[in-house]
């Protein structure tokens, strides 16, 4: 570090899937036409955001029944996302800085192709049933009792990138869960079954509706392919503190120290305790149910009371910004629950950024990227971002 930092602690929450707009290429993804915010508030009667409100969200993307802030209190704009892709991992790593020019892959629709599923039974000697897309829940009550009678293994997927892998931890067992699980993630490194994430789904229970979801749950990441901001910022010496799926979005690198949220109310909630406290560095904020809950499920109703429910959350934090705090809000891609389908959607996301010393505010240029987050608070710190990274500073813009 070379300069004193404009801001001492830096707070960058993700509302995961909060979408503002088909991006310009949102057509070749299928997703044009999409909007995931402007239709829930379409779609919503009496939606009240007054925090977001405030920091000029409405007044960045028109939204139905949402006056523009006559004063916003906060800059904003229109970040466009540079990577190939429309996934959680491209979303985040982006914003520290990497371009994703190969998308990871997703199965959603067609269940894992049968030269994967047959070479993961082979290797593994178990009969493997499900490979579909599905909750976690569901597919215990569907499978479950057949996987514990029988010893076959239930294979799954999501909207995301991952396959997943339940075991009942007495008849299966935890080891050999984990070691399916490490064959698993061997066999997608190769790029036509790339997935981000191999997650061991281990379970208690014996009949449908009595299984549990534990927590010996492993997640077998992919790691980013370069250095990213974080690393840059933990190299230096700032504190580095993560909450909610980020320790699992950058399998741990570049962080000092992490905390696994239940919700994203309790993932708000982790955030307001962390900012009473003293640290010097970033507080990097991943809320995931937007996107878990109710993008991929479709449920605008539900989608809504998740945003009013962050609001409230957000109004408390606001209240404990110091003057050398800085706060940013984002998402890493959108999940129109008006859309077809059950999968992400390629659209543009919002940056908001408000600090109490701010005595300015309003519309910056749309950015090329969502890198601009990570650059800025390099910029701040005055860490160099790491080399072949993308990104320009905001930083002089906000006054």
């Amino acid at each position: 570090m070379n300069k004193r930092p404009k801001y001492n602690r830096i707070f960058t929450i993700v509302i995961d899937s909060l979408g503002i707009g088909a991006a310009a290429d949102a057509a070749e993804y299928g997703d044009a036409g999409t909007d995931t915010l402007g239709h829930i508030a379409q779609n919503t009667e009496n939606f009240k955001l007054p925090n977001l409100q405030k920091l000029g969200m409405a007044n960045l993307h028109s939204l139905q029944g949402i006056a523009p802030a006559k004063q916003p209190a906060g800059y904003f704009t229109r970040l466009h996302e540079a990577s190939t892709g429309k996934d959680t991992m491209t979303g985040h790593w982006e914003m520290m800085g990497l371009h994703i020019t190969k998308p990871f892959q997703t199965f959603t629709e067609t269940g894992f192709p049968k030269e994967l599923i047959d070479e993961l039974s082979a290797r593994t000697g178990r009969t493997i049933i499900g490979n579909k897309s599905a909750s976690g829940t569901e597919i215990l009550d569907e499978l479950a009792e057949e996987e514990i009678a029988t010893g076959h293994m239930i294979v799954y997927t999501s909207a995301d990138s991952v396959l997943q892998i339940c075991g009942n931890e007495e008849t299966f067992g935890l080891e050999e869960l984990y070691r399916c699980c490490e064959i698993a993630r061997e066999l997608t490194m190769r790029d036509e079954w790339k997935v981000g994430r191999v997650i061991a789904r281990p379970y208690t229970g014996k009949k449908k509706g009595a299984f549990i979801r534990t927590s010996n749950r492993h997640d077998y990441a992919l790691k980013p392919y370069g250095k990213t901001a974080l690393n840059a910022l933990k190299d230096a010496g700032l504190d580095v503190i993560s909450v909610g799926k980020i320790f699992d979005i950058f399998d741990g690198e570049g962080l000092t120290a992490s905390n696994k949220s239940k919700s994203s109310v309790h993932g708000m909630e982790q955030t307001i305790e962390i900012a009473k406290r003293d640290f010097h560095g970033l507080c990097f904020v991943n809320l995931v149910d937007f996107d878990a809950l109710w993008g991929h499920r479709r449920n605008v109703t539900g989608y809504a009371q998740e945003l009013e429910k962050f609001d409230v959350k957000l109004g408390e934090f606001l209240s404990l910004l110091r003057e050398d705090d800085l706060l940013f809000i984002t998402a890493d891609h959108g999940n129109d629950p008006t859309h077809t389908g059950t999968d992400h959607t390629r659209e543009d996301v919002p940056l908001l950024a408000y600090s109490p010393s701010h005595t300015g505010s309003g519309r910056l240029d749309d950015a090329p990227s969502f890198a601009v987050i990570g650059a800025t608070i390099a910029d701040n710190f005055g860490v160099p971002m790491p080399d072949g990274t993308i990104g320009h500073s905001l930083l002089a813009q906000l006054r």
